[in-house]
């Protein structure tokens, strides 16, 4: 683990162990506790927004591919995002990987995943604006509306460059850069090369539609998410309303998101949760069950997705191995 990565994961967890201990750790977990077999159904209505964002990655894919692969592969890499410390650059490595292993071109692969990631960049900003609609409705600090006002522009002002790059054969000049500190190695090799994946990227956003249809099922997914929040409010005993559900949904997805270099932001979550639900009511133990219900979640579908890449993997290269060498014969 690199230096910065760690230290950023040391800061996270020193900031969410801290918020426990400053709200009452065990008030928390008893809070937590109330939600029971309710934390399951959670896990469980967390596949409706899995399959959207799936299929937002498959309508990219030229040729199509079943929806169990898509998911499987979507599956995985939000495993890998959410639970290793990857500053959400693997999981969108490993989807690549899968969707190359399961049947697609590997530059046809690599740019689904980025065109798919672009749109769902695109789509949470778009989806964080109507939460900034649900918090102007509330009384509440406007210091807190400004400030993620300003956070939400800078990341959806990031994501519209991304867009832009990528028009530009952002993958090549990349390569090139990159190839001046590495003795020649490609990295983006995986993906069909560099020039492969551009020229993959910019048919894929030349073709009618597909970038729409990406950005339209990435934005349901994350609108499926409020009901995540719904749920979990419900078993902890502290309903709210869909707007509420959707201010906490939307905001709490924009805060994360804004400091994705923290591995699962650890304690920027839990403070985002705490802001938030002040705002619609909730109390602090709440405010970080409600939290605790989303890690939860994490590790039920996560664990299991990384195991099941792992073994995956393990059986792709016991394949490779029992391969028969060609003999090459002298003349």
């Amino acid at each position: 683990m690199k230096f910065p990565v760690f230290l950023a994961l040391a800061l996270g967890t020193g900031a969410f162990t801290a918020l426990l201990v400053y709200e009452g750790a065990g008030q928390v977990l008893e809070t937590f506790a109330l939600a029971g077999w309710g934390v399951l159904i959670v896990a469980a209505f967390h596949l409706v927004s899995l399959l959207l964002d799936s299929a937002a990655m498959g309508v990219v894919l030229e040729r199509p591919m079943p929806r169990r692969r898509l998911a499987r592969a979507r599956w995985i890499g939000e495993a890998v995002n959410g639970l290793l410390p990857v500053a959400q650059m693997g999981g969108p490595m490993v989807m690549a990987r899968l969707l190359a292993r399961f049947g697609a071109g590997r530059a046809e692969a690599g740019a689904a995943v980025v065109v798919a990631t672009t749109q769902q960049m695109l789509s949470q900003a778009a989806f964080a604006l109507l939460g900034m609609l649900a918090l102007a409705a509330h009384a509440g600090d406007r210091k807190l509306l400004y400030g993620l006002l300003i956070g939400i522009g800078l990341f959806g002002a990031n994501a519209i460059w991304f867009y832009s790059l990528q028009k530009r054969g952002l993958f090549a000049r990349l390569a090139r850069l990159l190839n001046r500190f590495s003795s020649g190695r490609d990295w983006l090799d995986f993906s069909g090369g560099a020039e492969a994946l551009d020229a993959a990227v910019q048919g894929a956003y030349a073709r009618r539609g597909v970038g729409m249809a990406s950005f339209l099922l990435n934005l349901a997914g994350w609108v499926a998410g409020v009901g995540e929040v719904w749920l979990a409010l419900y078993f902890l005993g502290h309903p709210v309303s869909l707007l509420d559900a959707l201010m906490l949904e939307s905001l709490g997805q924009a805060i994360r998101g804004i400091a994705f270099a923290i591995p699962g932001a650890l304690g920027v979550q839990e403070g985002g949760y705490l802001l938030l639900g002040a705002l619609v009511g909730l109390s602090a133990p709440t405010a970080l069950a409600l939290s605790l219900i989303k890690r939860a979640r994490e590790l039920l579908l996560g664990l299991p997705a990384l195991l099941y890449w792992q073994y995956m993997e393990g059986r792709w290269m016991r394949r490779r191995l029992a391969r028969p060498v060609p003999v090459n014969k002298g003349t």
